[in-house]
Parts: structure tokens; C-alpha cells; sequence
């Protein structure tokens, strides 16, 4: 029964860090704006942390199965 939870968040937080990695190397390869207003270099480490975090959590609650 508890298995269900971890499943379904694990594969959220996989796909939302993915999906936030790859487009984040996209418009940093088209040297494109990650967010508007800020620091082209901050915007895309940001970005970049807060990906690998969700991967690294969605692997996370995978594991805990």
C-alpha cells in the first residue's frame, strides 16, 4: 500500500528533473536565456541544481520501494 506513494512521486520527480536538465542544456547550447532579467551563468546553475536535486530525489524515493 505504501509502495504506490513512492512510485508515483519517484516518477514525478524523475521526469520533472529530467525534462528541467535537457531543457536547460538546450537554451544554454542556444545560448538562449534560462530566465529573463538574471545572470545567464546564475540562471542556468540554478536551474541545473534544482534538476540534478529532483533526479537525485525521484532516485531517491525509487529506492525506497
Amino acid at each position: 500500500m505504501e509502495s504506490g506513494p513512492a512510485i508515483f512521486a519517484g516518477v514525478v520527480f524523475a521526469l520533472f528533473g529530467g525534462a528541467l536538465l535537457v531543457w536547460t542544456g538546450v537554451r544554454v547550447r542556444r545560448r538562449a536565456p534560462v530566465a529573463h532579467g538574471v545572470n545567464p551563468v546564475a540562471s542556468a546553475t540554478v536551474a541545473g541544481v534544482v534538476a540534478i536535486m529532483a533526479l537525485a530525489l525521484g532516485t531517491y524515493c525509487l529506492t525506497r520501494l
